[in-house]
């Protein structure tokens, strides 16, 4: 997160100076546009050139780090948390009946093959046209983030959006962007002008990375917000909020370039409303599962407690047994009544409404237990 931001930082940064660049009033001819700004008790005055100054500067600033560093802390966390823990955080039984290795293999194709097929895409005469590309773009995340749901754990495939996403900002950034910024300095070290396109197409792979920062914030995030990806439609859900990010940081963009818009962000804030009510907890009722009698269903403490022990005890407790957890996470333990009477709106919400617990159901707890432990926490005074 704090390199992320860090580099994404920057990059709003750049993207508002190239949009609110004054690219026609009392400009040096070797000026492309400059600009004034006040910020921090100080005014300070930049400068865009066409092509290069006549002398390049010693202490020139790169822009790579940031970008490197996020990828590599986010691509050691992926692996320490989801690859060494896959049985865990990638497999959910009930979706699929998946091995680790075959798990972790879905996960690291699909970055590899999504880097593969975008920058075929840029590379292709499809980039000629934004809209269009813009378009194939969102449907092929969308199709990538269904096809995960269909295979890992909604966590894991969420997480992997996020990852596909950001490798490619981050190869943007290595393969296209420095490169062409080392052949930029190398020319105009020797005097030359430089190969133009070099700047088209950084400047093209940088605006792509603009429209993807929201989005990789969010995935980022997105383990805190398990209504999102605790939804029976998860995928359509992160679509939604990937068109969220995209339309505020669009108009943003144009806002930078002078030019407003008045439908923009109120359709994106209203997507995002509508987002938030549709992922309410929806808790599945005695009568869809063919519980007609619902006083029966109110289960005995005894049974709850069994139930809990089969299904949580075995990562929340004093003892833990899993491989995984050797304390109970966030130190909740539920070993006692008066623990669970405790946190009864917390199991509730974790177990029933959003169904994320047990984590990839690895103790298989079926939709009919979830209700009954729904019915009896409810009840708890």
């Amino acid at each position: 997160m704090i390199t992320g931001i860090a580099w994404i930082g920057a990059s709003f940064y750049f993207n508002f100076l190239e949009n609110s660049l004054n690219r026609t009033q009392n400009l040096r001819e070797e000026l492309a546009g400059n600009l004034w700004a006040v910020h921090g008790g100080g005014f300070y005055y930049l400068e865009k050139y066409k092509h290069s100054p006549k002398v390049i500067p010693k202490d020139l600033h790169w822009f790579k780090w940031e970008a490197y560093f996020t990828l590599l802390s986010g691509l050691t966390l992926l692996a320490v948390v989801y690859y060494y823990n896959a049985s865990i955080y990638m497999i959910d039984s009930s979706i699929a009946q998946l091995s680790s290795v075959q798990a972790i293999a879905i996960g690291v194709g699909t970055i590899v093959v999504s880097w593969v097929v975008y920058d075929l895409m840029c590379k292709s005469a499809l980039v000629k046209n934004m809209k269009l590309f813009a378009l194939i773009g969102f449907i092929l995340v969308a199709g990538i983030s269904y096809g995960l749901s269909l295979f890992l754990s909604a966590r894991a495939a969420y997480i992997h959006i996020g990852a596909l996403i950001g490798t490619i900002m981050v190869l943007n950034v290595f393969f296209v962007i420095i490169p062409s910024q080392k052949s930029m300095v190398n020319s105009a070290k020797k005097g030359e002008l430089g190969d133009p396109t070099l700047g088209k197409k950084s400047l093209m792979r940088s605006i792509h990375n603009n429209y993807m920062t929201l989005p990789v914030l969010f995935i980022m995030i997105s383990n805190h917000f398990p209504s999102t990806f605790g939804n029976d439609n998860s995928w359509l859900v992160l679509s939604a909020l990937i068109l969220v990010g995209v339309g505020v940081r669009h108009w943003f963009n144009l806002k930078g370039k002078g030019v407003k818009n008045y439908w923009l962000l109120p359709v994106s804030i209203a997507l995002l409303i509508a987002v938030v009510i549709y992922t309410m907890p929806k808790v599945k009722s005695p009568s869809n599962l063919g519980m007609t009698d619902v006083k029966s269903t109110v289960i005995s403490d005894h049974k709850a407690m069994q139930m809990i022990e089969k299904h949580c005890l075995s990562c929340h407790s004093v003892t833990p047994t899993s491989s995984i957890f050797s304390s109970a996470p966030k130190g909740m333990m539920f070993d006692s009544f008066s623990s669970i009477k405790t946190n009864a709106e917390l199991i509730k919400a974790q177990a029933v409404n959003s169904q994320i617990m047990p984590l990839g159901n690895t103790t298989n707890m079926r939709d009919k237990e979830r209700v009954e432990l729904g019915l009896w926490l409810g009840n708890l005074k």
